[in-house]
């Protein structure tokens, strides 16, 4: 999926960004169940770009209480699974010690670490809470300072705001619902 597929005329500034966030209507909590194929939005934030580079994929909202927050494809592309969190946001800095890996891309690297980076159970949770002066769906990380904060764009499209802490601004990104590939 691309950007210029869900949103054509995408903000390209932060604040382009919050505005069309503060715009948009609050999500409900109970309609993120399912999965949904995600894209950056890039805005300048130091993140932009990563997501992409790594593969990632999506997310996928089980219930309120199970939640796979990094989706990758499968090495043939037939199925999802989901990465730990805490791998990905230490920086994958173990492709770079284990031998053969820090030639791959990162893409490939990750799913070459699957079977020591792949999340064993749910690693985060769904809520409604306050962001920005609005009551909207937002996903908790279980082990990191990170919310995922939503608001609709159409019934299928939901525009993300990861609130990192310590981030002065933040990282934005869009879903769309997509429940074609199982989740392994």
């Amino acid at each position: 999926m691309r950007l210029a597929d869900v949103m054509p005329d995408a903000p390209t500034s932060t604040a382009d960004a919050l505005a069309l966030f503060d715009d948009a209507p609050a999500v409900d909590a109970a309609s993120m169940i399912g999965t949904w194929h995600g894209v950056e939005l890039p805005t300048g934030h130091p993140l932009d770009g990563k997501l992409e580079l790594s593969g990632w994929w999506g997310k996928q909202f089980i219930d309120a209480e199970t939640v796979h927050p990094l989706l990758f494809p499968t090495a043939d592309g037939t199925a999802l699974w989901p990465l730990n969190p805490t791998v990905a946001f230490a920086g994958l800095g173990a492709t770079g010690k284990l031998p053969g890996l820090q030639r791959l891309p990162l893409a490939r690297s990750i799913t070459a670490l699957r079977p020591v980076a792949a999340a064993r159970g749910p690693k985060a949770r769904l809520r409604t809470t306050r962001y920005r002066d609005v009551d909207t769906a937002t996903m908790i990380y279980d082990q990191l300072p990170i919310n995922d904060v939503f608001r609709r764009l159409d019934a299928d499209t939901v525009l993300g705001a990861m609130d990192l802490r310590g981030s002065r601004r933040p990282y934005f990104f869009v879903l769309r619902r997509d429940n074609s590939l199982p989740v392994v």
